[in-house]
C-alpha cells in the first residue's frame, strides 16, 4: 500500500510538474502598471501619428517627401490649440467606438452588436471600404457580407488597417488571437488580401508588449500570414530592399512605387491600396531602426495614404517603448500643457460619440484588457499597485455563434445554383434545415443550398446553427424566379448609351477604369461584378437635374411581373437614383406608368452618400402587365464632393445589370 502510494505520488509529481513547465511556457507575465503605460503610449502613439501625418495624406504620389525632418504637426498645431486636446479622426474614433463596445458588451462583441455601433454612430466622414461597408448593412447585410469583395468593390484599400488596432493592443501576448481577431473584424470592411495587412500589424501590437526589437516583430507578424500570401511576398521584398539600401530609403522607395503602384493590376490601382500603404509602413519600420521620431517622419514622407501608416506605427512604437519613449514635445506640443494631449480627447467626427478625459480611455481599455486575458484562462494577483497580470499566450478566438446576412440566393427556374448561408467564420458550426421547404430541385447541407429549382415563386425556411453548446435559429425567405427574359430582348433602352470617358477622367473617380463598361450592352450579359461589370451613365458636364432609363423592347408582346436593377459600385459623388418607378408601353406606343410596385428592399430613406450600397439588387414586383417594352425611370443624384471638378458633373446611375421575369 505504502509503495504503491509513493509511486502514485511521484506520477503525479511529475506530471504535475510537467503540467506546470509546460504551463509556463504558455504564459506571460506582465505588471498591470506597465501594462497600462504601454496601452497609454498605444493610444497616445496613435492620437500623435494622426494628427502629425494629417497635412501629408495623399500628397507624396510622384515622389516621396523631403528630408526636412522633423516636419512637426504643421497647420495641424492651430487645431490642437482650438480643441485644447487631441482631436478625433478616423484613425482613432472608431477604435474609441469600438472601446465602448466592449465595455458594454464584453470584450469579445458580435458582428451584429458592431453593426449597429457602425449605424448609429457613423453617418459620414469616412470613405472607400468603409463607406461601401456602411451602405451595405443600411442596406440590411451583416459582416463580413459588408466587406465580401463581391459586394464592396473598395475590399483592397487600407480601411481596415486603421481602425482595428485596438483588438490587438487589448490581447497582450496573445499574439495568434490577436492576429485571428484582426481578421475577423477586418472582414467588416474588407476581403482577401485587402486584410493581410491587418492581421500583420494585429501579431506586432500583440507582441509587442514583450518584444522591442523590429526585426523580432516583423518575422512574428509573417508567421501569422500565409507563406505566399500577397502581402507576405510584400514584406519579404521590403526586407531586401532594406538590406540592398540600407542608408538609401529613397532608392527603396522609387523601387517599391514602381512595383507596388506603377505597375498594379488597374483593377486595385489607387493610392490607398492595402498592399500598397503596408510595404510603406515596413520600409519606415525599418529604416526608423526603433527611433519613434524618425519612423514617424518616414511614415509620412513615403507618402500615398501617410496619416494612416503614421498612426499605425506610432501606436506599434508605443506598445513597444512605453510613454517614456514617446518624445514629450509631441504629447505636450501647447504651451501650458501637463498632461498628454491636455488629457483630452474631443469627438469632432463621430454621432453621440462622448467626449473623453483620455485618462478613461485608458482606464477602459486596462480593464477590457484585463477581462479577456481573464476569460481566456489567464489570473492577476498582487496587492494594489503591485498586481501581476498572467497571460495564456496561445489563447484562441472563437467569433460569436451568429448568421450572417448578405444577398439572398440568386434562383431562376432551370439553372443550376449554388449558394453558402455560411462564410469562413461560422462555416464550422453545425448548420440544419428545421422548418420550411426548400425549393424542388434543390438540397440543403452543411450549410450549402444547391440543385436547379424547377418551379417560381416564395419559399420560407428556417434554419439552426449549433455550437455544441448554443444554438440559434433564423428565418430566411427564397425567391425563385423564372426565366429571365433580359437576354433575349430585342433592343436595350437608355437615354445614355455610351460612357463619356472625357468627363470620368476629370472626376475623382475611385475606381479601377477597367471596371467601367464603354456602352449600355453590359446590362443583360449575367455578369455581376468584375472588369466591364458596370455602366455609368455619364454624359456630359452641368445638366443637372437628370433622369435616366433603362430598359428593354422585344417584337412580340411578353408578359411581365417582375424586375430586377442590380447596381455598380457609387462613387462618392453620384451613381444612385433617388427615386426608381416602372413604366411599360401601351398599344398605341406610349410610355405609361406601372402602378402598385413594391421594391424589395426599400431604396434608401436618404439620398445621402453614406447610405448607398455597392453592387445590390432590387427586386420590383407589380401586377402582370402585357407589353412590347419595359424600362425603369429615376431621378439621378449628384453628391456636392470636396474635388472641385466633381461639382459640374451629370447627375448618373451606376448599373451592372437589368432582369426581367415572367
Amino acid at each position: 500500500m505504502k509503495k504503491t502510494g509513493y509511486k502514485l505520488f511521484i506520477l503525479v509529481f511529475v506530471l504535475s510538474s510537467g503540467f506546470n513547465s509546460a504551463f509556463a511556457q504558455k504564459t506571460r507575465k506582465i505588471k498591470v502598471s506597465e501594462l497600462r503605460d504601454k496601452i497609454e503610449a498605444a493610444w497616445i502613439g496613435q492620437m500623435i501619428g494622426n494628427i502629425y501625418g494629417l497635412p501629408h495624406e495623399n500628397k507624396y504620389i510622384n515622389a516621396p517627401g523631403a528630408e526636412n525632418w522633423p516636419y512637426g504637426y504643421t497647420k495641424n498645431i492651430e487645431k490642437l490649440q482650438k480643441y485644447n486636446g487631441a482631436f478625433s479622426d478616423d484613425d482613432t474614433d472608431v477604435e474609441y467606438m469600438y472601446l465602448l463596445q466592449m465595455e458594454k458588451f464584453g470584450p469579445e462583441p458580435s458582428y451584429a452588436q458592431l453593426r449597429d455601433a457602425w449605424m448609429y454612430h457613423i453617418r459620414d466622414r469616412v470613405w472607400l471600404a468603409n463607406r461601401g461597408a456602411l451602405g451595405l448593412m443600411h442596406f440590411g447585410y451583416t459582416p463580413p457580407f459588408t466587406g465580401n469583395k463581391n459586394l464592396n468593390p473598395h475590399w483592397y484599400q487600407i480601411d481596415p488597417q486603421l481602425i482595428n488596432e485596438v483588438w490587438a493592443f487589448t490581447a497582450p501576448g496573445m499574439i495568434d488571437y490577436a492576429a485571428s481577431k484582426s481578421d475577423w473584424v477586418a472582414r467588416i470592411t474588407s476581403d482577401d488580401w485587402g486584410v493581410e495587412p491587418t492581421i500583420f500589424y494585429g501579431a506586432m501590437y500583440s507582441a509587442a508588449f514583450f518584444e522591442n526589437d523590429i526585426n523580432k516583430l516583423i518575422q512574428i507578424g509573417l508567421k501569422e500570414l500565409p507563406a505566399n500570401s500577397r502581402f507576405a511576398n510584400t514584406v519579404n521584398d521590403m526586407i531586401i530592399l532594406h538590406k540592398k539600401y540600407p542608408s538609401d530609403w529613397k532608392s527603396a522607395w522609387q523601387e517599391m512605387a514602381k512595383k507596388y503602384y506603377i505597375e498594379e493590376p488597374d483593377m486595385t490601382k489607387t493610392i490607398w491600396n492595402a498592399n500598397l500603404n503596408g510595404a510603406c509602413a515596413i520600409l519606415a519600420l525599418l529604416y526608423g531602426d526603433g527611433d519613434f521620431q524618425h519612423t514617424l517622419d518616414l511614415a509620412c514622407a513615403l507618402g500615398f495614404d501617410a496619416d494612416n501608416q503614421a498612426a499605425t506605427l506610432a501606436g506599434l512604437m508605443g506598445v513597444m517603448l512605453g510613454m517614456k519613449g514617446l518624445p514629450q514635445n509631441l504629447y505636450l506640443p501647447v504651451e501650458g500643457w501637463k498632461e498628454p494631449f491636455n488629457n483630452n480627447y474631443v469627438n469632432i467626427t463621430r454621432f453621440d460619440l462622448p467626449n473623453a478625459k483620455i485618462s478613461d480611455i485608458i482606464n477602459k481599455t486596462v480593464k477590457a484588457t484585463i477581462d479577456l486575458v481573464i476569460a481566456k484562462g489567464g489570473k492577476i494577483a498582487g496587492k494594489p499597485g503591485e498586481e501581476m497580470l498572467t497571460i495564456k499566450t496561445d489563447a484562441v478566438f472563437n467569433p460569436p455563434l451568429e448568421f450572417y446576412i448578405g444577398p439572398a440566393p440568386r434562383l431562376e427556374v432551370g439553372v443550376p445554383a449554388e449558394y453558402d448561408y455560411y462564410t469562413s467564420a461560422n462555416k464550422v458550426y453545425n448548420w440544419s434545415l428545421v422548418a420550411g421547404n426548400i425549393p424542388d430541385g434543390m438540397t440543403f447541407e452543411k450549410g450549402k443550398l444547391s440543385g436547379t429549382p424547377s418551379k417560381a415563386g416564395y419559399y420560407n425556411i428556417t434554419l439552426q446553427l449549433d455550437n455544441g453548446k448554443d444554438k440559434i435559429t433564423r428565418d430566411f425567405r427564397l425567391l425563385v424566379r423564372g426565366i429571365n427574359m433580359a437576354p433575349k430582348a430585342d433592343s436595350i433602352l437608355a437615354n445614355v448609351r455610351q460612357l463619356n470617358e472625357k468627363v470620368l477622367d476629370s472626376c475623382w473617380f475611385t475606381f479601377g477604369k477597367s471596371m467601367y463598361a464603354k456602352n449600355i450592352n453590359i446590362i443583360n450579359d449575367g455578369i455581376l461584378n468584375g472588369a466591364g461589370s458596370v455602366f455609368y451613365s455619364i454624359a456630359a458636364k452641368a445638366k443637372i437635374p437628370k433622369v435616366d432609363y433603362f430598359g428593354y423592347e422585344w417584337t412580340d408582346p411578353q408578359k411581365i411581373s417582375m424586375l430586377a436593377f442590380h447596381t455598380g459600385g457609387m462613387e462618392e459623388f453620384g451613381g444612385w437614383l433617388t427615386s426608381l418607378n416602372v413604366q411599360y408601353l401601351d398599344e398605341k406606343g406610349k410610355w405609361q406608368p406601372v402602378v402598385k410596385t413594391t421594391i424589395d428592399p426599400p431604396m434608401p430613406e436618404t439620398t445621402d452618400v453614406f447610405h448607398q450600397p455597392h453592387f445590390v439588387e432590387y427586386v420590383i414586383s407589380f401586377p402582370t402587365v402585357e407589353t412590347r417594352g419595359i424600362r425603369i425611370i429615376g431621378d439621378t443624384k449628384i453628391e456636392g464632393h470636396w474635388n472641385k471638378y466633381t461639382k459640374n458633373v451629370s447627375g448618373f446611375t451606376s448599373i451592372t445589370e437589368l432582369s426581367v421575369y415572367p
